[in-house]
């Protein structure tokens, strides 16, 4: 079975949590037309299914990697989505790279560099170069969700390699949210139903 095949269920390992080493960029070799990574890039699946890859880390914040170097499938960017329990924080960490978070649904905000910035669904937060940050969801209750874009492969491929975490993630739910579990489904929280 190919990678991306409906029935391949991706169990990413977490980002956040593992002593393992990890892909940032992948080694790209070959005769200098690259006729060989053109062709198997070109054999690549040009979708892949959200729904088979599966969150990693909690137990506030949660990730689901979409779109990373090590998938063999791009090498510029990185795509994942972030899901808060209620209460969450995330890490407070600095890198080189911007960042791009579309809100989902939710509401919460962002500490950068000691400022305060408030956040909804429909909002995008940017996380700009060489900015200390952590996210955070203001709902006592309810889960927020985030798209996140960034080009952290290509600034590490041109050697702007700073990166670094000031607080880790919570090892420990936060209060009230003991028994959350992140959202496989793609519930709409933001629209009421009929």
């Amino acid at each position: 079975m190919k990678p991306g095949d409906a029935d391949d269920v991706l169990g990413n390992e977490s980002h956040y949590h593992s002593k393992k080493d990890r892909v940032f960029v992948r080694a790209i070799q070959g005769q200098y037309s690259l006729k060989d990574e053109l062709a198997r890039l070109r054999g690549m699946p040009r979708v892949r299914k959200g729904s088979k890859i599966r969150f990693t880390d909690g137990p506030q914040t949660f990730s689901r990697h979409y779109v990373e170097p090590k998938d063999g499938i791009t090498q510029g960017f990185h795509l994942h989505l972030e899901e808060y329990s209620p209460g969450a924080r995330s890490q407070k960490h600095g890198h080189v790279n911007e960042a791009a978070f579309y809100i989902l649904d939710g509401e919460g905000y962002e500490i950068h560099d000691g400022v305060r910035y408030d956040w909804k669904a429909g909002d995008v937060a940017i996380v700009h170069n060489n900015c200390v940050h952590q996210h955070f969801n203001a709902s006592a209750t309810k889960p927020a969700r985030a798209l996140v874009i960034k080009t952290k492969p290509m600034f590490i491929f041109m050697n702007m390699l700073f990166q670094k975490q000031v607080e880790p993630r919570p090892a420990t739910p936060a209060p009230g949210a003991e028994n959350f579990k992140a959202r496989d489904g793609e519930d709409d929280y933001n629209h009421e139903t009929e």
